[in-house]
């Protein structure tokens, strides 16, 4: 068994590695999607379409890949969890587990980190119109919409960023003293 120290690659490359082998090859139809941060490890899967009549109406569709992803929710819970707490363990960040049935994603467990931050008050009167709107429920509720709605409309950008981010610790890691 290697060490942490003999196993060269990004923490992306580790995880997706690690990940692969634990888990049952017999799960997804493809490699799952591994995300990471600093707090949270993300897994999700793609799960086999429901077998349906060529012709199911599009409710159809969603309520079986609903009723896809429940079942395998059920019947790996168990191993998922086992799986997780060696994950937390070795890698010291909580798992979250997803799958992804006919284009519908469904995350099963997802693990929400407070993030201190100073607005000003031009800042703070965004957050408290959406609030006053009924957009939010809260201030932090509102940041949280503000961030999920920049992710979603410049994710091009985000993706190019993430991109280069990888590139600099790829040259990090060749660095000297490596």
């Amino acid at each position: 068994m290697t060490t942490d120290e003999e196993v060269t690659g990004s923490a992306a490359e580790v995880l997706r590695g690690w990940f692969g082998g634990r888990m049952p090859a017999d799960w997804f139809t493809a490699p799952p999607e591994i995300g990471v941060d600093r707090e949270e490890i993300t897994v999700v899967g793609d799960l086999a379409g429901p077998r349906l009549a060529a012709e199911a109406s599009p409710a159809e569709v969603a309520a079986a890949a609903e009723g896809r992803s429940r079942r395998f929710r059920e019947e790996t819970r168990q191993l998922r969890i086992e799986i997780a707490r060696e994950a937390e363990h070795r890698f010291g960040r909580k798992v979250s587990w997803g799958v992804t049935c006919v284009g519908q994603k469904v995350m099963f467990t997802t693990f929400s980190v407070p993030v201190m931050t100073r607005l000003r008050q031009a800042e703070r009167l965004v957050l408290d119109t959406l609030v006053e709107a009924g957009v939010a429920r809260s201030r932090s509720d509102a940041l949280a919409w503000c961030v999920r709605l920049v992710g979603e409309h410049q994710d091009p950008w985000l993706v190019d960023l993430r991109t280069a981010l990888q590139k600099v610790e790829q040259v990090r890691a060749e660095g000297p003293g490596q």
